[in-house]
C-alpha cells in the first residue's frame, strides 16, 4: 500500500499520472533522507480551505495549501495535507503555467515542508523555489 494517499473533499483532482506522483512524493522523502510514515492530501475548495485556515490557523484568507503534521515522537512523518483545487487553477492562470505543473508545485511544497524546509524568510523562500524546481523537473524529465 503507497504511503501517500490523495483524498477528496468537495473537489475532485482530475489529471492523468496520480499514481506515478504519489510514488514521486515517497521519492522525495528518500532523496531528502526523511522517513514517510504516511501523507493524505485532502483536495477540496477555496471555501472549505479559507474555514480550515480560520477555525486552526487564525487566519482569514484564502491559500492554496495548508500542512498539519501529526506525527508520533519517534516516527515517522505522518501528515494531513489540504490543497484548495481552485486556488491551484487560479495560480497556474496567473503564474502562465499549466495546471499540471502548478498541483505538482503545491503537492511537493508539502512534502518540502514536511522535510523541514520553511518559506517565511526570503533566503527561506528562494531555497523553497529550487527545490520545488528541482523535483518538478526531474518528475517530468522521469515521466513524460
Amino acid at each position: 500500500m503507497t504511503k501517500v494517499q490523495f483524498n477528496y473533499a468537495d473537489r475532485q483532482l482530475r489529471f492523468t499520472g496520480k499514481t506515478a506522483v504519489k510514488s514521486y512524493i515517497e521519492t522525495i522523502f528518500k532523496k531528502e533522507k526523511k522517513k514517510l510514515e504516511a501523507i493524505s492530501y485532502i483536495f477540496c475548495s477555496d471555501d472549505y480551505l479559507l474555514q480550515i485556515n480560520k477555525d486552526f490557523l487564525q487566519h482569514d484568507y484564502y491559500t492554496d495549501i495548508i500542512t498539519f503534521d501529526i506525527s508520533e515522537p519517534e516516527g515517522g512523518i505522518t501528515s494531513e495535507v489540504y490543497i484548495s483545487i481552485d486556488r491551484v487553477k487560479d495560480n497556474a492562470i496567473q503564474h502562465g503555467t499549466s495546471f499540471q505543473n502548478e498541483i505538482l508545485r503545491v503537492l511537493f511544497h508539502g512534502a518540502l515542508h514536511l522535510c523541514g524546509y520553511k518559506d517565511k524568510k526570503s533566503k527561506e523562500i528562494t531555497l523553497m523555489r529550487e527545490k520545488e524546481d528541482y523535483y518538478i523537473n526531474d518528475y517530468l524529465k522521469k515521466h513524460k
